[in-house]
């Protein structure tokens, strides 16, 4: 059974009529290779699509060797370590040098504060184990292959991996980090050295909302902390004469800074613990920020990273589905329950309708 493949590539331009030139294009035959049927397809052609199953075959893709692929394995996983070991650093010097400070002012205060902090160190650390160590998610096993068993249209928009050597479906990513096609892939993190997809999106950005939330806390308990065990600034005597200068502000924003650093000479190990993580979370808390509302906003809009690129790409000759932005993506994306989405929906529209 032949079929006749249905051209992706851009239409050829029209020869100049002065140079008389006569194209003669032939087409050649191939093998689908989602059901198997023989195909006629122009020899321009750099892309075509089965008139069957509806399987888009590329004729420029090869294979490429990946040589160093067990070697980024490896720095993943070391990476992966070196971060849990980093988030222990920071419980384990919260725990040392916050929580003395805390109890000697009030034990109620102290109770409720490691409290807190457990909440927050079990839910940050257990979610990012299951975005790190969690398959990221398997593109759906469909039969290909042969004739009887692939129906018409059964491989619509399906593409060929010639890593996996298995079928594509239309969300499905391969990534040579990891070395298999992940579904929904929104990126390879090397933060968690693992990508992210289907299967553990939810729970990567359940990590991020939990780790902004631990540094916001660090970052407050850190400076509370230090401000009962620092020791006494000195400042300096300032003359009249100084008073009446232009730069007054100026002196007196340096005589600060000249106070805590005299100060900083006698400060204790615990303070210097308190300085660093204060340093660290306000860093964190930054970069951590950003990322998640970039991850928010991509959801709400109803793509992923990826998708997000591939519509900005002009090379991509296919076409990309237009996702309607709503808040109704986030909410099926955390599996709300419906009387919480109803609620949210209502707010949503109460506030379109305030806009309008």
């Amino acid at each position: 059974m032949i079929k006749v493949a249905s051209s992706l590539s851009a239409p050829t331009p029209n020869l100049s009529i002065e140079h008389h030139v006569a194209a003669a294009i032939e087409d050649f035959e191939t093998i689908c290779w989602g059901c198997g049927l023989r195909l006629i397809v122009p020899s321009h052609a750099s892309a075509y699509i089965c008139g069957w199953c509806g399987a888009i075959s590329n004729k420029t893709t090869s294979k490429k060797d990946n040589k160093y692929f067990w070697c980024r394995r490896l720095q993943d996983r070391c990476f992966v370590c070196l971060l849990i070991v980093f988030m222990l650093f920071l419980i384990c010097g919260g725990l040392w040098a916050i929580y003395p400070v805390v109890f000697s002012i009030n034990f109620s205060f102290g109770v409720f504060n490691c409290f807190i902090a457990t909440i927050l160190s079990v839910s940050t650390i257990s979610m990012y184990c299951f975005s790190a160590f969690r398959s990221a998610g398997s593109p759906p096993i469909i039969p290909w292959g042969s004739y009887p068993a692939v129906g018409r249209g059964d491989l619509a928009k399906y593409t060929f991996c010639s890593f996996c050597s298995k079928p594509k479906s239309p969300r499905t990513h391969h990534c040579r980090s990891c070395g298999k096609c992940v579904l929904d892939m929104d990126h390879h993190c090397p933060f968690i050295g693992n990508c992210v997809g289907a299967a553990n999106h939810r729970s990567f950005i359940l990590f991020l909302i939990s780790a902004v939330m631990s540094t916001i806390y660090i970052s407050i308990i850190s400076a509370y902390a230090a401000t009962k065990i620092w020791p006494s600034l000195d400042f300096r005597s300032t003359h009249l004469s100084d008073l009446a200068r232009k730069n007054f502000v100026f002196g007196t924003l340096k005589g600060v800074i000249f106070a805590f650093l005299r100060s900083a000479v006698f400060i204790s190990p615990r303070g210097v613990v308190l300085v660093y993580l204060f340093i660290a979370s306000v860093a964190l808390q930054i970069g951590l920020s950003v990322l998640l509302w970039q991850q928010l906003y991509f959801i709400y809009e109803g793509k992923t990273y990826l998708s997000n690129l591939k519509s900005q790409s002009l090379e991509d000759g296919i076409g990309n589905e237009v996702e309607e932005k709503d808040l109704r993506n986030i909410i099926r994306f955390f599996d709300c329950p419906s009387s919480a989405s109803r609620v949210l929906q209502s707010l949503w529209s109460t506030r379109k309708k305030h806009k309008k």
